[in-house]
């Protein structure tokens, strides 16, 4: 007999592989590297999860930590930019 297996066979519930892209160019973030940062801070200046970003979660904890010593010497916004109209 055959031994059955127990994966789904729907695709939608296979998690996608992202790849961290610390890891894959194997450098910290750091907050004098500012630009760097900017695509992990959304729109509203709050920072993204590693789930939309594919950051692990090692460097997550450190990016939050660079982002926030980055908005502290003011080289990113606490709150985002208002228009006036």
């Amino acid at each position: 007999m055959e031994a059955k297996s127990f994966e789904k066979a729907n695709p939608k519930s296979q998690k996608s592989v992202n790849t961290c892209p610390f890891c894959k160019k194997n450098t910290q973030p750091d907050y004098k590297d500012y630009k760097n940062l900017l695509p992990f801070i959304s729109d509203r200046a709050r920072i993204l999860g590693g789930a939309r970003t594919g950051v692990c979660a090692r460097h997550q904890r450190l990016l939050a930590r660079e982002i926030k010593r980055a908005r502290h010497l003011g080289l990113l916004p606490f709150v985002p930019k208002i228009l006036k109209s």
